[in-house]
């Protein structure tokens, strides 16, 4: 059983008097459910695929308990970005952890706004 997600780290939030945060998300396309794991430092790889990691531990897993391949869509850019190494050792590290066959597509620069993370979910985020 294969399964599709988005995922996207392209936003941060701040606020003077508390802070940055950077959310990554991870959207369920087909079950229109989303998870986002939160940061209060810098935007990285291994954070992104923690993300994914979390997904799959608190939602993934028990809703698909029958997976062995994963989707990733993602944008060009930022710590999931296609020319990241540190990026893709991270998901390496993850398949070989989980078992699971991890394909990722990115978007291409500057067509984020096609990611449906970006409409689901982070358009609720404050």
């Amino acid at each position: 059983m294969a399964k599709n997600v988005s995922i996207c780290d392209r936003h941060d939030f701040e606020n003077k008097e508390l802070g940055k945060v950077v959310p990554c998300g991870v959207y369920d396309i087909g079950a229109n459910l989303g998870y986002v794991s939160l940061r209060i430092d810098h935007d990285t790889g291994q954070f992104a695929v923690n993300g994914v990691r979390c997904w799959l531990d608190r939602m993934g897993r028990a809703r698909y308990p029958g997976m062995t391949r994963l989707m990733i869509t993602a944008g060009g850019g930022g710590s999931n970005g296609s020319r990241l190494r540190l990026w893709k050792a991270a998901l390496q590290d993850l398949a070989d952890e989980t078992g699971l066959t991890i394909q990722v597509r990115h978007y291409p620069p500057g067509t984020s706004k096609w990611n449906k993370i970006e409409h689901r979910m982070f358009c609720h985020i404050t």
